[in-house]
């Protein structure tokens, strides 16, 4: 989040991640608590991590120029969460960025990037979501002070196509689309992300607690980027946040989640990277 921040199933619809899990709720969960690290801003935090009993209760706030929000409560609380959502509104906000009631919310909730999901996983999360515990917490009301916009990342338009999760590149983008990796990985200008000319090139500022971190370059260049990197050590810094030299990575990168996702997931998403044009 940045400051501002294979196997096909039945159907050929719902896709069951390397991890062999069989139900859209099991399926839902490694997308939401794995993959999408939507804890890492819907859970409060305290020293030294997450609060325990308060998870997606809603958590982070920011105070930009632009908007002052907080993440919102994510539970089954039917007044303060979303639990009188249906599941078609759900689907409906994750997709567009628009509540039910027709407010497009901040793009530092990376609903473009969610556009590509497949219907199946679309379902799963909202299967998942129904399960977790109501909590009552009513967040601020959010205040925008301009309009608000959805980022989508290029070729992340519309669902994937689940025939093409059974490619190890195609699958690579889509996990890393939903990661929304490209959202701290892409510099910005006016509040807009390069995409078209700086996809990957790392490059944003994320003050907090432990100081100041820099987004890395994740392009193919050998010497800004990850081009001299193995695959075994882009895998040690996605799960372990562990550099090529040995040194540990700051926050907010969301390693902690990364760490649980499969090794063929990683692998996929290592192989993407590999695809990224070098930038310096």
């Amino acid at each position: 989040m940045r400051a501002w921040g294979l196997a096909l199933a039945w159907a050929g619809v719902f896709v069951v991640s390397s991890a062999g899990a069989e139900t859209p709720v099991e399926r839902g969960s490694y997308l939401v608590n794995t993959v999408m690290t939507c804890q890492n801003c819907h859970t409060p935090k305290g020293p030294p991590d997450a609060v325990a009993g308060k998870e997606f209760g809603g958590g982070l706030s920011w105070d930009e120029p632009p908007f002052k929000v907080t993440a919102s409560n994510i539970t089954q609380d039917k007044e303060t969460g979303i639990g009188a959502w249906t599941d078609a509104q759900i689907k409906a906000f994750l997709t567009t960025g628009k509540r039910p009631n027709g407010v497009q919310v901040a793009p530092l909730m990376p609903t473009g990037y969610y556009k590509i999901l497949t219907p199946g996983d679309l379902s799963a999360i909202v299967a998942y979501l129904r399960t977790i515990k109501p909590i009552k917490h009513e967040v601020p009301t959010p205040e925008y002070r301009v309009p608000m916009f959805q980022e989508v990342l290029p070729g992340a338009e519309k669902p994937i196509a689940p025939s093409d999760l059974n490619n190890k590149v195609k699958r690579g983008f889509y996990l890393a689309t939903i990661a929304h990796c490209m959202e701290c990985h892409t510099p910005m200008d006016k509040g807009r992300h390069l995409f078209s000319t700086s996809l990957g090139k790392g490059g944003q500022e994320f003050p907090g607690p432990w100081g100041k971190s820099v987004s890395r370059n994740l392009t193919s260049d050998k010497t800004a980027g990850l081009g001299a990197w193995t695959d075994a050590e882009i895998k040690r810094a996605i799960t372990q946040g562990i550099a090529k030299d040995g040194t540990r990575l700051k926050p907010p990168m969301g390693y902690g989640y990364y760490a649980k996702m499969t090794d063929a997931d990683i692998d996929a998403i290592v192989a993407w990277l590999r695809t990224l044009p070098p930038k310096s």
